[in-house]
């Protein structure tokens, strides 16, 4: 079994890497990286979720039981995040990093891995998962940063409405719930879109990852990618169980919680004046050591 989760999972990581490496040897120009990120999150990646929720079958069992895990979990680690920080102390700049360390994720690597691993049932559910969850983390994300009660929350859900990601997430279960079908050469010209968005977003994932500053705050970074990569799916799955969720789903839900950071992490810290050299290196720890730990938790699981 391990062996054939390392051949499922090992374009994934190749990919990263090729991304890495391209950008490290500056064979692309930066602006190259720019454009392909702003491309793939404004137009190839919303396609790829409208398409995948307008033509499946969505069960509302599925979406009962996401919503039951995923706030139960999200709620438990949120409260705890706080407790911490009001026993150590901890400043709004790393607060913040805590918070998307331990609670965003990424999606390229999600839906590459579930789409390998679980075919369209599994992306059915993990894009149910994303609708919930993309909103859901970027409000703790930024309240997190938040020093005082000001109207940032209203300009927080203005921004949500306007993601992208969101958009095509929810015009694709309108669709679905429409019981209207796609005209097949459009449906195909679709699946071409779609078909680009993976690959080119991996890359990018590996041209967005630092290395400097490891050395620096060695034990928090250790912790923050330890409670992410193994603390957090281990704790999902203790909640299917507790909740009997179905081992599909449960199998979903498990690697979205074994995902490291999302890379828009490090926009958003560096925009709400955290401490960015820090989520730099908890993006790059995490998602290198999730090429083992991802492994190593659905060989357990699977």
């Amino acid at each position: 079994m391990f062996q054939t989760i390392f051949t499922v999972l090992f374009p994934l990581i190749g990919l990263i890497t090729l991304g890495y490496v391209l950008k490290q040897r500056k064979w692309l120009e930066d602006s190259f990286w720019r454009g392909a990120e702003k491309l793939n999150y404004f137009v190839l990646f919303p396609v790829m979720l409208f398409l995948n929720l307008a033509v499946a079958k969505i069960e509302m069992a599925v979406i009962k039981d996401v919503i039951l895990v995923v706030f139960s979990l999200m709620a438990v680690v949120s409260i705890a995040l706080y407790v911490l920080r009001k026993i150590y102390q901890i400043g709004y700049a790393r607060f913040g990093v805590y918070v998307q360390a331990l609670l965003r994720f990424n999606t390229y690597i999600g839906l590459a891995a579930v789409n390998a691993l679980f075919h369209q049932q599994g992306m059915t559910i993990f894009a149910v998962v994303m609708v919930l969850c993309i909103p859901l983390v970027n409000i703790l994300s930024v309240l997190a940063f938040t020093r005082s009660s000001d109207m940032q929350i209203f300009k927080i859900l203005v921004d949500l409405l306007k993601n992208p990601l969101i958009l095509g997430s929810l015009v694709g279960g309108l669709f679905n719930l429409s019981g209207l079908s796609l005209w097949a050469g459009f449906e195909l010209f679709l699946k071409q879109i779609a078909l680009c968005s993976l690959p080119l977003g991996l890359m990018c994932v590996g041209a967005a990852l630092k290395f400097q500053g490891f050395q620096r705050d060695i034990f928090p970074l250790g912790l923050a990618t330890f409670g992410r990569l193994l603390g957090m799916p281990l704790a999902a799955f203790f909640v299917c169980q507790l909740f009997n969720i179905d081992p599909l789903t449960t199998h979903v839900l498990v690697l979205f919680f074994a995902l490291p950071t999302a890379s828009a992490s490090y926009v958003l810290t560096r925009v709400y004046g955290g401490d960015s050299q820090f989520m730099a290196s908890i993006i790059s720890m995490q998602t290198v050591v999730a090429a083992g730990s991802l492994m190593l938790i659905l060989s357990w699981l699977i």
